[in-house]
């Protein structure tokens, strides 16, 4: 079952890097804040459908939690605004890429003192050394992407 979560998480990562060009193509057009404000426009309609027609959950709940539960989509804006804003800048690759690293070495964070309710997850060398490598990754491609332009 765990497979299955995995297949999930690497199908939206997929997602995440086809909506980062056209996020940024859409931004170029209208504007970076006035393309993020689309997206997200766009996505709350589909989002709103999917709680119309599917939603199994208890929305009037979300007075009752705590304030700080509701960061994600502020978060989530800063987010798609700072894609709309890198992609035409540094390509999808260099910014899609840079923003995993920044996923992770926060994520790793977040792990180690189980910050927001996550289960705690010890730094270690296994964990400090794939972030490294990462980050000499992303050195490499953004060579790739400097020599290339």
């Amino acid at each position: 079952m765990k497979f299955l979560y995995i297949l999930l998480a690497l199908l939206g990562g997929m997602m995440a890097g086809i909506q980062a060009p056209i996020n940024g193509s859409l931004g170029k057009k209208i504007g970076s804040v006035e393309g993020a404000f689309t997206s997200f426009f766009v996505g709350t309609l589909f989002l709103a459908f999917l709680v119309l027609f599917f939603g199994k959950g208890q929305i009037t709940h979300v007075f009752q939690v705590p304030k700080w539960n509701l960061l994600g989509g502020l978060l989530g804006a800063f987010f798609v605004t700072f894609v709309i804003l890198s992609v035409p800048n540094v390509g999808a690759a260099l910014t899609i890429f840079a923003a995993i690293i920044g996923q992770i070495a926060i994520s790793i964070i977040i792990d180690h003192f189980g910050l927001f309710g996550a289960q705690k997850i010890p730094m270690n060398v296994n964990r400090l050394l794939g972030l490294v490598f990462m980050l000499v990754a992303l050195f490499f491609i953004y060579r790739g992407s400097v020599s290339s332009s």
